[in-house]
């Protein structure tokens, strides 16, 4: 039996709920202070750990890096300095707080109760839909909001696409598309774009975009809808792919379509408030109410940072300084109310941030039939066919901050699984010729096979449990 410490856990002297620049700064103050915060990422609800950042390619205007740097590798350094300094990570959602007693009640989607002291609150923003008629008949089929995940799936390349949206987001994602399509046409609802001068710039001068200006998307649809061809149409029995849209000029009224085959959204984002909603105050926007130049909101040790909070700016590095600030006021707040608990932090100096070991594409010298994880398209052949356990293939695109978050998740079952299944990550940029044989229409995906047939499939990050349960239910089953 446990002792009675380990049934009733200890309250936290401060909780970040959130994973994005803000709440990866806030840990990292919060952790130098030797206040041992719990930082709980967030993993479907409002969007994947990380925050934005995740789903963009090159941050070039965040300081320190002259060259730019990717958007997940980015977040990949915030997290890594936070835990080195003693931040613990929770790894889920956290669904109900009880804002109005002492301490402060989280309830998290795992079935856990977390008592804290302080709360910073650094859930970020969502990004938005059309919300167009056929928009759900199409979702994932043609739309996405995300053009860095999905842009270099197979159905997409040397096609028509089209971005909605005339700020950095739009921009970058249309400049990022052309890449893989064989024009992009940017969908803006004004006469002028929003984005920052460098960003229009490189727009308006990439002959592979045409901007439309004054314009908006009214509807979606098939190609049996449009009169427009479709030689790779899927069969009667599958869902139909986007084929078309129906735009309207905003000034005369009139209507027009246009033939693409991908759409992406770039228009804009919503704040993750839904937690507290009725607790704190809220803007007219959504956005949460803090002290004016503060981070305290309307109740004793709850703090904000990053986009949650912030209706203007909404860049990454003015997220990360309001969760320094965030930090630096609770801090004060705990220690002016006697409730902090310092720890000791051994050894006092923590040890460097050990560089990533990137998985090497298997091939006839290195292939492994044992290895829990490969990658490439001999390792899947070899262990398609001999593969005598549960197989994991999770097709994924380099620049795919969903796919950067999933990844540990399913070593992390492997590894728990002890050698019972194996995986293997195919990047659809290098073999995307397998990835259309295997129907993939966004990054990542993730099939899982028995004795090559396919069991179970998924579609963006899922929580570990769900992989974990599928794979189990495959092994009692007897052969």
């Amino acid at each position: 039996m446990g002792d009675a410490s380990a049934a009733t856990p200890p309250v936290e002297n401060l909780v970040v709920i959130g994973s994005g620049p803000a709440g990866y700064t806030a840990a990292l103050y919060a952790a130098r202070a030797n206040l041992s915060p719990l930082l709980i990422t967030g993993f479907q609800s409002g969007g994947i750990p990380g925050g934005q950042l995740m789903t963009t390619t090159h941050v070039e205007n965040y300081p320190g890096f002259p060259d730019g740097i990717l958007g997940p590798e980015l977040m990949d350094r915030m997290k890594a300095q936070a835990l080195r300094w003693g931040t613990r990570l929770l790894e889920c959602d956290v669904e109900r707080v009880e804002l109005g007693q002492r301490p402060l009640r989280l309830f998290t989607s795992e079935g856990a109760t977390i008592e804290t002291q302080a709360v910073i609150l650094a859930t970020g923003a969502s990004a938005n839909r059309l919300n167009l008629p056929q928009e759900g008949r199409f979702w994932s089929r043609g739309i996405s909001a995300c053009a860095i995940c999905d842009g270099a799936t197979p159905q997409f390349r040397q096609e028509e696409l089209a971005v909605v949206g005339g700020g950095d987001s739009a921009c970058e994602e249309a400049v990022y598309l052309t890449k893989y399509g064989s024009r992009v046409h940017l969908i803006v609802r004004g006469d002028r774009l929003r984005a920052s001068a460098a960003m229009a710039d490189r727009v308006l001068a990439n002959p592979s975009i045409t901007v439309h200006w004054n314009r908006e998307v009214v509807d979606v649809h098939a190609a049996d809808e449009t009169g427009v061809s479709d030689p790779d149409q899927a069969g009667e029995d599958e869902a139909p792919w986007l084929a078309a849209l129906t735009l309207r000029d905003r000034s005369s009224g009139a209507s027009e379509r246009l033939a693409v085959r991908g759409l992406f959204y770039a228009i804009g984002h919503t704040p993750n408030t839904a937690l507290v909603r009725g607790q704190l105050e809220l803007d007219g926007r959504g956005y949460l109410v803090t002290r004016p130049g503060r981070p305290e909101t309307g109740i004793e040790g709850v703090f904000a940072a990053g986009d949650v909070a912030d209706a203007e700016w909404r860049q990454g590095i003015t997220a990360a300084a309001s969760g320094c600030q965030a930090a630096l006021a609770a801090e004060r707040w705990l220690a002016h109310h006697d409730l902090a608990i310092p720890v000791e932090r051994q050894p006092v100096d923590p040890e460097p941030v050990r560089q990533p070991v990137r998985t090497a594409v298997s091939d006839a010298a290195n292939f492994d039939p044992e290895a829990l994880w490969q990658k490439g398209s001999y390792a899947l052949r070899r262990l398609y066919h001999e593969c005598p356990r549960p197989l994991l293939v999770v097709y994924t695109s380099p620049s795919c901050g969903p796919c950067h978050v999933l990844k540990p998740q399913l070593k992390r079952v492997l590894e728990e699984l002890g050698g019972r299944a194996q995986g293997v990550e195919i990047d659809i940029e290098a073999d995307p010729e397998i990835a259309q044989q295997a129907g993939v229409s966004g990054t990542p995906t993730v099939h899982l096979f028995l004795n090559r047939e396919l069991r179970q499939q998924w579609r963006g990050v899922k929580q570990r449990r769900e992989f974990m349960a599928a794979i189990e239910g495959l092994l009692t089953v007897p052969a």
